[in-house]
């Protein structure tokens, strides 16, 4: 919607475009409120948001010359009397910092590309050209007959030229003899020949099918955010695919976690007792037997594993890759962790994780999408420059916009980025959260192509923090096909990302600057930055008027249950006696009045669109 056409009155205001504000628009809209939803930035999702390749390009170069303050404009004529202005905040301010990009490949000009076609026609030559000789050694007279059969036989290869390929190869394992390690090199050193390297000219040409996340979670399959999606009828409005693989990094190896029952018994890694063992402890942990934790109610994890004579194995398994946390969590928070993960086993699939395709910016959108429906009103692009508060009410009473324009509402919510700092608590610490983002040319452990891993590294020297990693595969539509996008995340130890994040990209991952070239995947592009992890806090206190709500950013958290909560506590603040996203009806069971249809039935946004504004 246009600026000029903006309504003056509403009964929510929501700023920001985040997961946690995008739910409360769809909630408060689904009941009936008049709800406006408002962004400075030209595209969804806010921090949660999911960037092609070329648009995070435009971000990057954008945030570094955002760095500036922005104007202060004097809007003295719209304050009424008892109202104080106060101007908000730059929502990326200082809140993303320490970015840096590095790239590993050529640029990709002509001439280089033209020297690798001319070097790569030259091998497939005479590779073609050494494989019939051995035949035309044994036979060198023919008949006409048998040319012409030859013709016909080589004429019948070319148009099923596929088939062929996979008769030959099966032929030549079924040959015994020193023709058939011949053959398999041959086989292999086409293959070879046939992966093209990636550019920079490549991945600029195939930049929109990259959808590069700022934020690296996934969704727990029994999680607060998955059974939102379903009570809400919001999952209709994307895909999900499975995680099929949890992994683990441990003595300089990607090893496969064995999770669910299937994985235990099929594992090779665990013998026969550490299979019945692990089992045993998996089932006593869903028994919730408290009266056996009492003496381990203050003592770390770590210990309770050790005293269970699980092994190491197991216990690296169970502490790092099913519970996820750190030796010195407390017994009962390890336990939690544990019994969550075993609770979401087997509902989607062999583990407890779900990812939407195109990334994880869809799902703000999806309940973007819900608020459009019931008559949500939205607007990008559109600049902020104060609130209006009543100090002897302790009340917002209205937001002026960077037009000029005077909105008033009966309640406000803001993304925490936005909020002065003369409204922010100084009591709470800020921490910060490592990302790194990489794109690379294969797996961290060959196997299927459709694969999606959740891999858990702990700290590979004193000091370091551990580190979560999700490699997407380009069935999750995230990344180009031959690449892969891998997310690193952690908590914030060294001051910048790369220093957190460099020791594991190091030893799991090869660059131009390796010691030695190995199996490891390859790394084309990267890049690395911290975001602030704000305020984790759901209530807000005195400090804030009482109609005045703000939302958290992203959390260091895999799961999302902190912003689920966050905006189910804000939406019992506005409408404390209404239910927290209701179902929504679907378009067929929908009724319309005859004098209505045509405009109802245009709020109805498309199933898939990005950065559409309603």
């Amino acid at each position: 919607m246009a600026a000029e056409d903006l309504p003056s009155d509403f009964d929510v205001v929501i700023v920001g475009t985040g997961l946690t504000e995008s739910v409360v628009a769809a909630a408060c809209s689904r009941v009936g409120q008049r709800v406006l939803h408002l962004d400075t930035r030209s595209y969804y999702a806010s921090k949660w948001a999911s960037f092609t390749f070329n648009s995070l390009l435009t971000w990057l170069k954008e945030h570094q010359e955002q760095l500036q303050d922005d104007e202060v404009q004097d809007w003295s004529s719209l304050v009424q009397d008892r109202e104080e202005p106060i101007c908000l905040s730059n929502a990326d301010f200082s809140s993303i910092r320490n970015l840096q990009v590095l790239c590993f490949i050529s640029e990709g000009d002509d001439q280089d590309q033209e020297g690798e076609k001319k070097e790569e026609e030259e091998v497939e030559r005479f590779v073609e050209e050494e494989k019939p000789e051995e035949p035309r050694a044994e036979s060198t007279e023919q008949t006409a007959d048998e040319r012409q059969t030859q013709k016909d036989e080589d004429s019948c290869a070319e148009l099923t030229e596929p088939t062929a390929d996979v008769q030959q190869k099966q032929e030549e394992e079924v040959e015994e003899g020193p023709n058939t390690q011949t053959a398999e090199s041959e086989t292999a050193g086409q293959s070879e020949v046939k992966r093209k390297k990636m550019t920079y000219a490549d991945l600029l040409k195939e930049g929109r099918r990259f959808n590069i996340d700022l934020v690296s979670k996934l969704m727990y399959a029994r999680g607060s955010l998955v059974d939102l999606l379903i009570k809400s009828n919001v999952s209709r409005y994307a895909e999900f695919k499975n995680v099929t693989r949890i992994l683990t990094y441990r003595h300089g190896n990607v090893e496969q976690v064995p999770c669910s029952r299937a994985d235990v018994f099929a594992s090779r890694q665990l013998s026969m007792v550490e299979k019945r063992k692990l089992m045993r402890f998996l089932a006593s942990c869903l028994e919730e037997k408290e009266e056996e934790l009492s003496a381990y109610s203050a003592r770390p994890y770590s210990e309770f594993l050790h005293d269970q004579q699980l092994g190491d194995n197991l216990q690296h398994f169970l502490l790092h890759s099913i519970a996820m946390v750190t030796e010195d969590t407390p017994t009962r928070d390890g336990l939690a962790s544990t019994r969550h993960f075993l609770r979401c086993l087997g509902r989607y699939g062999n583990t407890p994780f779900l990812f939407p395709v195109y990334g994880l910016g869809e799902i703000p959108q999806c309940f973007c999408r819900m608020s459009a429906v019931f008559g949500g009103v939205y607007c990008l692009r559109h600049p902020i420059s104060c609130l209006l508060l009543d100090k002897t009410a302790n009340r917002c009473t209205a937001l002026i916009d960077g037009r000029g324009q005077r909105i008033t509402a009966s309640h406000f919510v803001l993304e925490d980025g936005f909020l002065p700092a003369q409204l922010k608590s100084e009591a709470t610490p800020t921490r910060s959260i490592s990302r790194g983002v990489l794109i690379t040319d294969r797996s961290i452990l060959p196997g299927d192509q459709h694969q999606v891993s959740l891999v858990t590294i702990p700290p590979v020297e004193t000091g370091l923090p551990a580190v979560r990693m999700v490699e997407l595969s380009p069935s999750t539509m995230t990344c180009a096909p031959q690449t892969y996008l891998v997310h690193l995340t952690c908590q914030s130890l060294l001051g910048s990302a790369y220093e957190d994040l460099s020791p594991v990209v190091t030893a799991m991952f090869n660059t131009t600057q390796s010691p030695e070239q190995n199996p490891r995947p390859s790394i084309l592009w990267c890049f690395y930055f911290n975001m602030d992890q704000t305020g984790t806090q759901v209530e807000d206190g005195d400090r804030l008027p009482s109609n005045l709500h703000t939302c958290s950013g992203p959390d260091a958290d895999l799961g999302h249950e902190h912003a689920i909560k966050q905006a189910e506590v804000i939406f019992h603040k506005i409408v404390p006696d209404q239910d927290f996203c209701p179902p929504a009806p679907n378009p067929e069971d929908i009724l319309y009045d005859a004098e209505e249809p045509a405009e109802l039935q245009e709020l109805q946004p498309p199933l898939r669109a990005q950065n559409v504004q309603y």
